[in-house]
């Protein structure tokens, strides 16, 4: 019997790589998280506790693609039988590895071509993109992966949908999940262009206080002890986090971001010399998506400023030999001279408005 996952609430000190993966839980049009560090950081730990949070998804038996009961994939193999509507259950989330290993077809899946031909019929394996729709998939050491697969799975991540072709015999079905990929910078790095294609990216490291070590050892003992008993201790904050995502889920389409927010973003992403708008985008709905997650239907400048710190450093521009991450003291000048400007334009409105208002004094 295998150990259930270790409680998301219960991890020490990685408080960025918790709220990068929570964020893309309330909003997967995010684009995933890269998460980097050294081994034993908690990076596959904090991954899957946070699959632990998310709510059972409702399917068809028959489906393979666990695609949603009242909103069928036009593109999925299944959903066009109307008959299969009368098994539904609900199934946890899923969560899928990806081993490093993983050949073309285990990932993307396989067409029969022998059978299409004797029957005619298309008959399709599906892979680990398919197991993954509407879930979690990850990639432990993504950085080793061949960088056609890594194209692969980011291509599906952004358009939602995975194509397998063979000798003219196309299937294509929903794909649509978080890509959460891990990778120790020590054994290489992903190529810039597929570094972008992630939405979010967090460094993370060992802790160096002593107490806050001794904490992360005395709460895993524990765990491995009982982990019934250790996950029963977390279950009131699991479940606080569990209702904050839905209700940020809730919030989220109602979100405002002002014009004026949006030109502080591309200046943001023109200082920081990003090559295209895929920065821009990802920078708006990340700040979106921290509003609705702190509960508020209007962005803040504190909310570019903390995307920011998220999106730009597997995206920024650097010197041979610079260690990736945000120039903080670009960011905060960038961010003093756009509410420098904003308080100067309110002035100069406020004068307006009383140069054009009347004397009240005039005639008495």
């Amino acid at each position: 019997m295998s150990l259930p996952a270790y409680p998301f609430t219960a991890l020490v000190g990685q408080e960025s790589m918790q709220l990068a993966l929570l964020l893309n839980a309330v909003n997967p049009a995010i684009g995933g998280v890269l998460i980097r560090g050294q081994k034993g950081t908690a990076k596959s730990t904090a991954a899957r506790g946070m699959a632990a949070l998310l709510p059972a998804i409702e399917t068809i038996e028959s489906c393979p693609f666990n695609c949603p009961p009242d909103q069928p994939a036009t593109i999925c193999p299944v959903c066009h039988d109307p008959v299969r509507h009368q098994h539904r259950l609900h199934r946890p989330t899923p969560f899928v590895e990806l081993p490093v290993g993983a050949s073309d077809d285990r990932v993307v899946g396989t067409l029969d071509l022998e059978r299409a031909l004797q029957t005619g019929q298309r008959h399709f394996e599906p892979g680990l993109l398919a197991q993954a729709h509407r879930g979690i998939l990850y990639v432990d050491e993504v950085n080793l992966l061949a960088d056609h697969i890594v194209d692969v799975l980011l291509d599906a991540a952004a358009s939602g949908t995975n194509t397998v072709e063979r000798e003219g015999v196309s299937v294509s079905h929903p794909a649509r999940f978080i890509l959460v990929g891990t990778m120790n910078p020590e054994e290489g790095d992903l190529r810039p262009q597929l570094l972008d294609r992630f939405g979010l990216a967090v460094e993370v490291a060992g802790q160096s206080e002593p107490a806050t070590r001794a904490e992360v050892v005395r709460r895993r003992i524990a765990f491995e002890a009982n982990p019934a008993d250790f996950c029963a201790r977390y279950a009131d904050s699991a479940g606080k986090v569990s209702h904050q995502i839905a209700e940020a889920k809730q919030l989220l389409p109602h979100v405002t971001l002002s014009d004026s927010l949006l030109e502080l973003i591309t200046q943001i992403c023109v200082a920081a010399g990003v090559d295209g708008l895929r920065a821009d985008i990802t920078m708006y709905k990340t700040a979106q998506t921290l509003a609705a997650w702190h509960n508020r239907s209007q962005v803040t400048i504190d909310d570019i400023r903390r995307a920011a710190e998220l999106v730009l450093p597997h995206r920024r521009r650097r010197q041979p030999f610079e260690e990736p991450g945000v120039d903080q003291e670009q960011l905060d000048q960038v961010i003093q001279d756009f509410s420098a400007r904003q308080r100067s334009r309110g002035a100069e409105e406020q004068q307006n408005r009383a140069a054009d208002s009347p004397d009240d004094s005039e005639g008495e």
